[in-house]
């Protein structure tokens, strides 16, 4: 499993390959409708058979194939779906993504990735992360307006007091058997033995100084996404003083994240982040309006895809569910097309600049059509 972000998409549009293998499709999180979703991906798979065998052997072909495959036959793999699924494979590299949003069917062979789906997932304003967190271990969650999934945390990281602290923990710590009720209610610690009760704080703050750490390590700074803490109330005061992490939103969800539904807890996490989300829009169009008064702004297509070609493009604004059909004839230059295009989804001018920004190392936003400060579709901050 791979998570999507910036240095993933960077390296799937570098990828260089005769033929790169894309596989987009919806998916269920709840049976009976997650039994259909094998037999999807086997259709698909068959689609892909089909346009390597008309240039490739059946050798040739089903070694190709042979990730793709085996992850068919994976039944752990289907019983733990998100709602989105990219599969992309070549000779060279295997990315399988667990996409939080629904995305339409599609099996292309081609000489390069489609990542239009996950750009457009990775530019969308509206996500966060949620950490959850007690005094015995942590769950890990992302989401947007619409929903929100647990991540399946790597080995190698510290999910327990036990795993994060070692042989630091002490032996006195593990005689309490619980430090929060499921509801919030009260604790086992031990207050009548002060110097019990010192230890296992100490403890607590060693706990939560690691969590914290690996947290914006692993997570925030490969997403640069906002997070917010879920715990009880009177964890939130001390994660926030070991906290180095510039991305923790000051205000949290103030409850045991075990003792709600996912749903619920989604429903208080967008209650966090939607003053959060509209004022990120505010400032990028803030940003963007102040930059065209000086100078190192545009909104002009041709500016902007020079600007891109030459990476002087920091930001970019696009504005939400608008196509313009066309391409990029010279990039050097500026040259673009526009058309009538009968599949603009295929050849849409705004997503082809959208990737040479990533591409340049710039950033992309979605912007919804009412919050966007320009109406050519877009909106480019430069770096200079």
């Amino acid at each position: 499993m791979n998570t999507i972000s910036k240095d993933l998409l960077r390296e799937l549009l570098a990828a260089k390959s005769r033929t790169c293998l894309s596989l987009y499709m919806p998916m269920h999180r709840s049976h009976p409708e997650n039994l259909q979703d094998p037999i999807r991906f086997k259709n698909l798979l068959k689609q892909l058979e089909e346009s390597l065998l008309q240039e490739y052997s059946t050798i040739e072909t089903k070694q190709l194939l042979e990730p793709f495959e085996t992850l068919s036959n994976d039944t752990q793999f289907w019983n733990h779906a998100e709602r989105g699924l990219a599969v992309l494979g070549s000779a060279e590299l295997f990315k399988v993504i667990r996409l939080q949003n629904p995305v339409e069917e599609l099996a292309v062979v081609a000489d390069s990735f489609h990542t239009k789906p996950l750009r457009k997932y990775l530019q969308s304003v509206d996500r966060y992360q949620v950490l959850g967190l007690s005094l015995h271990d942590i769950r890990f969650f992302e989401g947007n307006r619409h929903s929100l999934s647990e991540v399946a945390l790597s080995a190698d990281l510290p999910k327990t007091i036990e795993e994060a602290l070692g042989e630091e923990l002490t032996d006195k710590h593990s005689t309490v058997a619980s430090y929060g009720g499921v509801g919030g209610g009260s604790s086992n610690m031990h207050h009548g033995h002060g110097a019990r009760k010192d230890e296992l704080d100490i403890d607590a703050e060693r706990f939560f100084r690691v969590i914290a750490g690996v947290i914006d390590e692993r997570f925030s700074k490969p997403s640069g996404l906002p997070l917010i803490l879920a715990a009880l109330p009177e964890h939130h005061h001390l994660f926030h003083e070991v906290n180095k992490n510039p991305l923790l939103l000051p205000k949290g969800i103030a409850i045991n994240p075990k003792s709600v539904s996912i749903n619920e807890l989604a429903k208080m996490a967008w209650e966090v982040m939607e003053p959060d989300y509209f004022l990120r829009l505010e400032n990028l169009a803030a940003r963007f309006s102040q930059a065209q008064a000086n100078g190192t702004g545009s909104d002009n297509l041709e500016e902007v895809v020079r600007a891109a070609s030459a990476g002087r493009v920091d930001t970019l604004l696009i504005e939400a569910d608008r196509i313009i059909p066309g391409k990029i004839i010279n990039s050097d230059t500026g040259e673009i097309q526009t058309s009538d295009l009968q599949h603009p989804e295929t050849d849409d001018l705004l997503d082809d600049i959208g990737e040479l920004v990533t591409m340049t190392g710039g950033n992309v936003a979605l912007i919804p059509q009412d919050k966007m400060p320009s109406t050519t579709g877009l909106a480019a901050i430069y770096r200079y």
